[in-house]
């Protein structure tokens, strides 16, 4: 298969963890030539949070909606797959977007039971080095020093991993923007059409009171 934007070969060669739970860490997982209109076609998001594609509807376009295609491709849902050990083969897909950090985002959490896997895929050209919104696999619920990876944020980088009850994770306080796209497998699409309703309200919400 063809891919637009992702480099198939940065998430082979993507390196695993089982400690504290199954992950992978890859870098290179987009295309050069890509990355300069991937910058210019990502969605002018305005508010915080992950958005879903309806949320975001038309803003969707030009490379950007390549890449979500290359995303969910049945290959790349393959090699997550035999690197996380699971099978997430047709399993059903949602993609959430995010460019826009505030401060109250990145608590430690594990994730719900509806959710088995998740991929990030980061688009930030530059980070600085500091840690701050630096993704982090974590060994419990309430310290973010007890960790066993960090992830910089940086254009390329790919992070997924299999969800359980110790798949603690989030990222240092950060506000500003912090480009990634997220792709989480479910057990059901009635689980992803009850996660895009409460996502739809979040939004709406967060419209009415101005982000909070």
């Amino acid at each position: 298969m063809t891919f637009a934007c992702i480099n198939i070969e940065g998430l082979k060669a993507a390196r695993t963890g089982r400690d504290p739970f199954n992950f992978l860490v890859g870098e290179n997982f987009i295309q050069s030539p890509a990355v300069e209109p991937l910058k210019k076609d990502f969605p002018d998001l305005k508010e915080p949070g992950f958005l879903t594609e309806t949320d975001i509807g038309a803003g969707i376009h030009g490379a950007f909606e390549k890449l979500l295609a290359d995303l969910k491709s049945p290959e790349v849902s393959k090699i997550v797959s035999e690197k996380l050990d699971i099978d997430l083969v047709g399993k059903p897909k949602m993609i959430t977007i995010r460019k826009l950090s505030a401060a109250k985002d990145g608590r430690i959490h594990t994730d719900g039971e509806a959710k088995i896997a998740t991929m990030l895929t980061y688009l930030n050209d530059k980070w600085d080095g500091t840690g701050a919104g630096c993704l982090r696999v974590l060994r419990n619920d309430h310290d973010f020093e007890d960790y066993v990876e960090q992830i910089s944020p940086l254009t390329g980088t790919v992070f997924a991993f299999r969800r359980s009850d110790s798949s603690w994770h989030g990222h240092t306080p950060f506000v500003g923007e912090r480009r990634v796209v997220q792709m989480t497998w479910l057990r059901s699409e009635a689980d992803v059409a009850r996660k895009e309703k409460r996502g739809a309200l979040s939004h709406n919400l967060k419209k009415m009171f101005k982000f909070g």
